[in-house]
């Protein structure tokens, strides 16, 4: 500890889901894709030369902002990729964050609080209403750069796109960045609200509903003054971040729509059956509209559900903070393996 700065000694960094080694186990607290990615990326990946990685990758990244736009209808200057959305929320704080208060919920994604500590960003905590919905009124007219998890992770309620242009609007002269990571599974993306709002960032990644959480890649879409700011970060810091490989199979995902939209929609499936087992089973929980589902049981705490089911094989996650320590997020796997979760439920609970 000697050797660290002050900074680094005061940091708490993220605590990512646990992955243990020493056997094999049923993975439901990380919200991966349980599917494979695209079989245009595996045949991407085969055709990969390896002898071009000598060279440098292109350090603006004109195809894949390319190929993104044209999926969205939006001009590349408008997208911005990086590795993984967790970077892009990382050149956020200085490029737009700083010097400035930040709104952000009281249960939310942590990484949040991560990077306001890194970056001595001010915090503004809006706590969520009792049933952990977003409380839309209190962000009207703020006047502050606020970030707004849609859907909300790890609660995995929406706001619908009328609310989030209400936000936007009211706040006509600060960043609202809305962090779209679980969109696909059953939201609908503000990205057309950004040609009408100048104001307006989305942060998107391919780790969720493109099932490339290996590859690190995000992207984000704004207006052209808002991504100035994020390649004015980038390229303080480093001016290749993208590697050339990660290039080509980002690509190859977006550009197969129509395997995105069929894995989107088996999760989707997985979820709502999973959804009515689980009520059957007692527990309680809002519907979600991400690729998990955030719930408690009046019977059993969660703490206690969480190591019984370890103990079974099956990994969830359970976060031991105010307000939530009594809920389990659960992670949207294959039938197989939400059926599994549910036989040894019912061999667990009272």
């Amino acid at each position: 500890m000697k050797y660290l700065s002050d900074l680094a000694k005061s940091l708490q960094p993220y605590v990512p889901g646990e992955q243990p080694k020493e056997k094999t186990y049923i993975k439901l607290n990380t919200n991966e894709n349980p599917y494979p990615p695209s079989p245009r990326v595996i045949q991407a990946l085969r055709d990969t030369d390896a002898a071009a990685l000598r060279l440098y990758p292109p350090p603006e990244s004109d195809e894949l902002r390319e190929c993104i736009g044209k999926f969205y209808g939006v001009d590349k200057s408008m997208v911005y990729p990086a590795n993984g959305s967790d970077e892009l929320l990382a050149w956020c704080f200085p490029a737009f964050f700083v010097g400035a208060p930040l709104v952000i919920n009281d249960i939310t994604y942590s990484f949040y609080q991560v990077y306001a500590k890194l970056f001595s960003v001010q915090t503004q905590i809006v706590p969520l209403n009792e049933d952990f919905s977003i409380p839309v009124e209190a962000y009207l007219g703020m006047d502050k750069n606020m970030i707004i998890a849609n859907p909300n992770a790890p609660t995995g309620q929406i706001l619908s796109l009328i609310e989030i242009e209400r936000i936007v609007r009211s706040n006509p002269d600060r960043v609202v960045l809305i962090d779209e990571a679980y969109i696909d599974f059953g939201g609908e993306s503000a990205i057309p609200l950004t040609a009408r709002y100048e104001n307006l960032l989305i942060v998107q990644t391919l780790s969720k509903s493109r099932c490339l959480a290996g590859l690190r890649c995000g992207f984000a879409v704004g207006s052209p003054v808002l991504i100035e700011g994020l390649a004015r970060i980038k390229n303080s810091f480093n001016s290749y971040t993208m590697d050339t490989i990660a290039l080509k199979l980002a690509k190859a995902a977006i550009e197969d729509k129509e395997y995105f939209l069929d894995t989107v929609n088996k999760v989707k499936a997985t979820r709502a059956w999973v959804s009515a087992e689980l009520r059957k089973l007692g527990f309680r929980f809002a519907d979600s509209y991400a690729n998990f589902l955030f719930v408690t049981h009046p019977n059993m705490e969660a703490s206690v559900l969480f190591e019984q089911l370890r103990r079974q094989g099956i990994l969830v996650r359970y976060f031991n903070l105010p307000r939530i320590q009594n809920h389990l997020r659960i992670t949207v796997g294959t039938d197989e393996e939400m059926k599994q979760l549910i036989n040894k439920l019912k061999e667990i609970l009272p």
